[in-house]
């Protein structure tokens, strides 16, 4: 996670709409896609190589934190809250291929082992922005309910307007991959995601699921919400 590595990667992409381009001039769109998927895996291919599980985001001491101004985003027409006159008590479901599924109510969710960091946070259009993160390690949760070896992949579930992401379980797993819900020494707000969601600064905002209600790990992957329209489905940074 070094600006080289990023800077790779952005090189990477470019050579990607280079062929896309060249596809089209040549034997039009259809031959494009086929060019762009093929380019894509060969992309994910590098991004997973440079991968590394120790290799971990510091913010710059420096650096100020983006508090107030820390964008937000979502797909709702409005800000996503939790109702529970409508919905019942939150809770996070956790399943899939595991030993013990479980569902935790907030409560339980933050007496769980915490952990606070502060990173850095990389948007695919462009910008970076610092906070401190504060929530427990999905690593955490998979020790919690026993994940399956056929298990490679872990899908991150939104109640945004059925927003999810699916990772790759080494990025899932990462030390900074957090089930977050708290942000600057407080606990979430509704326009960053709460009551929780998953950051990480390995992968790219997009991946980063807010409004968090399922974790799923699963033997294949299932695509996500922008993976879906084109974006890059590995998402790292």
């Amino acid at each position: 996670m070094t600006m080289n590595r990023r800077r790779f990667l952005q090189v990477s992409g470019a050579s990607i709409t280079a062929a896309f381009f060249a596809a089209c001039d040549s034997q039009g769109p259809e031959h494009a896609q086929r060019i762009l998927t093929m380019a894509e895996h060969a992309n994910e291919h590098v991004e997973r190589a440079l991968f590394r599980h120790t290799s971990m985001d510091r913010a710059a001491a420096g650096a100020r934190a983006a508090g107030a101004a820390f964008p937000q985003y979502y797909v709702s027409d409005s800000v996503p809250v939790w109702d529970e006159t409508v919905r019942g008590p939150w809770t996070l479901e956790v399943g899939g291929l595991v030993e013990r599924p479980v569902r935790l109510d907030l409560d339980a969710l933050t007496r769980l082992p915490r952990v606070s960091q502060r990173v850095n946070h990389f948007c695919v259009e462009g910008w970076t922005a610092v906070a401190e993160w504060t929530g427990t390690r999905v690593s955490e949760l998979a020790k919690l309910v026993g994940v399956k070896p056929e298990a490679q992949y872990v899908d991150f579930a939104s109640f945004d307007d059925d927003y999810h992401e699916s990772w790759d379980l080494a990025s899932a797993l990462h030390p900074q991959t957090l089930i977050a819900y708290g942000m600057d020494g407080r606990m979430l707000g509704p326009g960053h995601g709460a009551p929780a969601r998953v950051h990480s600064p390995v992968k790219l905002g997009y991946k980063n699921t807010k409004y968090l209600v399922r974790v799923q790990f699963m033997a294949q992957r299932n695509g996500g919400y922008w993976s879906d329209q084109g974006y890059e489905w590995y998402g790292g940074t």
